[in-house]
């Protein structure tokens, strides 16, 4: 029974991870022309579109953003959301990614991955603030799981 829960939440995970990708890396390229991008023709316009400062866009959408609220909402809330399943699926997955440190490790990994793709390959704009978005998206999805398995063990020793 064990094996087939975690075959279940490995498909689960490949599918998340699909979509997050659909998501994050084609949101506005059609797959029929995701060739294309992977190309190293980098010009002054595309440096330019990149954020290395921590938490500019976060101030920005939150502060200074003259732009419709859904979507300020959309940008940062969307961010957390969207990687809140990898640290709720995680901890379900292996007893050794049961802790806080790795679940935060491995969701900004991830997050890393997606933002580095992002940058070479010209499929959107590396965000540094994304990647404080969505380790908090992993961390918040890590607590729920780690309330429900301290309830679990916690009437196993009763």
């Amino acid at each position: 029974m064990k094996i087939i829960i975690k075959i279940i939440l490995t498909l689960i995970l490949c599918l998340y991870l699909a979509i997050l990708s659909k998501l994050i890396l084609f949101k506005y390229i059609p797959l029929s022309e995701i060739i294309q991008h992977f190309n190293f023709n980098y010009n002054e316009y595309h440096w330019r579109s990149n954020n290395f400062i921590p938490f500019k866009t976060i101030y920005f959408y939150l502060f200074l953003a003259d732009i419709n609220l859904n979507i300020r909402i959309e940008n940062l809330v969307g961010n957390i959301i969207g990687f809140a399943p990898f640290g709720f699926i995680l901890p379900l997955l292996a007893k050794r990614i049961q802790k806080l440190s790795t679940v935060t490790l491995a969701t900004f990994c991830l997050s890393l991955m997606f933002e580095l793709l992002q940058l070479i390959f010209e499929f959107g704009s590396f965000d540094v603030d994304d990647l404080i978005l969505n380790t908090l998206g992993g961390i918040l999805g890590y607590i729920p799981i780690k309330i429900i398995l301290f309830f679990i063990f916690s009437k196993r020793k009763v």
